[in-house]
């Protein structure tokens, strides 16, 4: 359907409407008036927008930061549009040189499948299973072979691909670029062309390869694609994008007692930006409590409400209620009802051994650290001496304000 067909429909409250749920939060909508053009069609048709996220299972599990793209999905899923979860097999052995200092080393296909597994069963606790096309990018990347590959390759040019800032970076600093990397953003502006999408979300260090889809779209003769890119969420420091190697992420499948406990670690400032881009209340909601907290009220409360609010999704309310009664139980100095029970053999055993063997520090110097800082209780009492050793018997063992372990040492 060429552009001037998609300009006759109506733009109604309807359509504003869904550009506002579109724009909550996002970075850049691009066009944006192609994609209000797209609303206005589908909703004078009735036939539903196809809107494309691809993952690359890299790692077996997401964390809630990659929860702020399938957020936005589920919100456009229930304005009625299809939502197409693609998960980039085939691209993954590749790897995507976004934001990479040097090249990156390509999974195994074993490697690639084992994380797949993962991916859409987490990706379902946000998005509605029954409403959503499940896609793997080897269906179309595969029979392309070696011809198509070529032809593929044609249609974009090396000037343009080293205008992208990180292969820009990297060549001019003298460090390598493999070839095979300028295939990643090809085969997944290939994708598009492939599923046909209206509308390509990512975070916004993908907006070259979703520029990409859209310039082949329209190399293939379609109707291009729109972008929409989400800000990389801050993580528990406050300071740098939630990621598993920082150590400063939420993983969508840790147990609910630590999910909440790590979302009322935030600071209050950064609080607001979590809200924006994970809850699901409205924004209307979210501008009364913080005028709200504003106006005086504690703004513990409104923490402790977001935390119960993702804590709830990807476990159950209760599950929420019980990880806020453990969180008070535990800032009282009380201890939770199910700790992990370890037995030790050796005794009598030093206090750094015992906290390394017992799995509560990673090791002996740390554990050491963690004593010098006041960090450690047995039994309720904070540990000051390095040199304690303890005898046989069984102890509560706390290091922090989280890990607890009931320690029977014989």
């Amino acid at each position: 359907m060429n552009q001037s067909t998609v300009t006759t429909f109506p733009i109604t409250d309807g359509v504003g409407q869904a550009l506002e749920v579109s724009l909550r939060g996002a970075d850049e909508l691009l066009p944006r008036d192609e994609w209000t053009k797209k609303l206005a069609r589908a909703e004078a048709t009735g036939i539903p927008l196809r809107i494309k996220l691809g993952l690359d299972p890299t790692a077996p599990d997401i964390h809630i930061g990659h929860t702020v793209v399938l957020n936005k999905m589920r919100q456009l899923q229930d304005l009625g549009h299809q939502v197409i979860f693609l998960i980039g097999d085939f691209t993954t052995l590749i790897g995507d040189p976004s934001g990479r200092n040097s090249t990156r080393p390509p999974l195994t296909p074993e490697q690639i499948k084992a994380n797949a597994e993962t991916y859409y069963r987490q990706a379902s606790m946000v998005l509605d299973p029954a409403k959503t096309e499940i896609r793997y990018n080897s269906e179309w990347s595969e029979p392309l072979g070696a011809a198509g590959m070529i032809q593929l390759a044609a249609k974009y040019t090396v000037a343009r691909m080293m205008e992208r800032d990180d292969f820009h970076r990297r060549f001019t600093g003298g460090q390598s670029i493999s070839l095979h990397e300028f295939l990643y953003p090809l085969l997944q502006g290939y994708d598009s062309v492939a599923l046909k999408s209206d509308l390509e979300l990512g975070g916004t260090d993908q907006k070259f390869n979703l520029l990409m889809g859209r310039h082949l779209q329209q190399e293939y003769g379609q109707e291009p694609q729109c972008i929409l890119t989400m800000p990389l969420l801050v993580g528990l420091d406050g300071v740098d994008k939630m990621s598993k190697s920082k150590g400063n992420y939420i993983g969508i499948a840790e147990d609910a007692n630590t999910m909440f406990a790590k979302v009322l670690s935030i600071s209050d400032t950064l609080m607001w930006d979590w809200y924006t881009l994970l809850s699901f209340k409205s924004l209307a909601e979210i501008a009364v409590l913080r005028k709200e907290v504003e106006d005086g009220r504690n703004p513990k409360d409104a923490k402790v409400m977001l935390a119960k609010e993702i804590t709830a999704r990807f476990h159950s309310a209760s599950a929420a209620d019980a990880a806020e009664a453990d969180f008070v139980n535990r800032s009282k100095g009380g201890v939770p009802d199910e700790i992990p029970e370890v037995a030790l053999q050796g005794a009598p055993l030093g206090i750094g051994a015992l906290l390394k063997q017992a799995n509560l520090a990673p090791s002996t110097s740390e554990a050491n650290r963690l004593i010098d800082g006041g960090g450690v209780r047995v039994e309720g009492s904070v540990v000051s001496d390095r040199g304690l050793k303890l005898e046989a018997g069984t102890y509560v063992v706390q290091v922090g304000k989280r890990k607890f372990a009931r320690v029977t040492l014989g």
